[in-house]
């Protein structure tokens, strides 16, 4: 697929690397995928997402995560043992962006790495983040902003809040029974991996 490529060698990323794509997974003719890029099974890549491991690398997209309509994924240069801080590590690698299983990147989010996404979270629509780990199950809702911090697992961040300092993610609210968007993820989840079999087989 032309929309699928290689990162080119540059001074900072001195190796070219093909994405690795599951055979589950669909890429939409229209999106891009670059570099050392792994996605796995039953991914859905919408039409204008942007998935550029040509700086920032690796990146890693769960198993029936969804990447959908003008998401762009980039990450800070990260190559050499001097900018380990601009990667998270998980199962003893070394990621510029990791998106865990069951993640949930909506409509023009921006993720920009070095970011961990952990399972089961909702990134909403526009929303943004950098230099930051989302906790397993969150919701981070649309326009919502992370920059340099932790969320908790299980916590929401409002839309259109931004939230820069750890002491204010620590004390963002617990995802409960009477949060409206609690079962949204999984929805989205189930959607958009039918999606993938859809396109696919089509």
């Amino acid at each position: 697929m032309k929309n699928v490529a290689a990162n080119p060698v540059t001074a900072f990323n001195a190796v070219s690397r093909q994405p690795s794509i599951s055979g589950t997974a669909f890429v939409h003719p229209m999106a891009c995928v670059i570099g050392d890029v792994i996605i796995g099974a039953h991914v859905m890549v919408a039409p204008l997402a942007s998935v550029r491991a040509d700086e920032g690398t690796p990146f890693h997209i769960g198993a029936g995560s969804n990447v959908q309509d003008g998401v762009i994924m980039h990450a800070l240069e990260s190559t050499g043992d001097h900018l380990e801080a601009n990667t998270y590590e998980v199962h003893g690698k070394r990621y510029a962006i990791y998106v865990g299983e069951r993640v949930s990147l909506a409509h023009q989010c921006q993720i920009h790495g070095p970011a961990l996404v952990e399972d089961d979270c909702f990134i909403g629509m526009q929303a943004f983040v950098f230099r930051s780990r989302v906790g397993r199950g969150s919701v981070i809702e649309p326009g919502a902003r992370l920059m340099g911090v932790e969320v908790p697992a299980g916590r929401y961040v409002e839309a259109g809040r931004t939230v820069s300092t750890q002491g204010e993610a620590d004390d963002l609210r617990p995802i409960d029974e009477g949060y409206p968007l609690k079962a949204l993820n999984a929805e989205v989840v189930r959607v958009n991996c039918e999606l993938a079999r859809a396109y696919r087989e089509g």
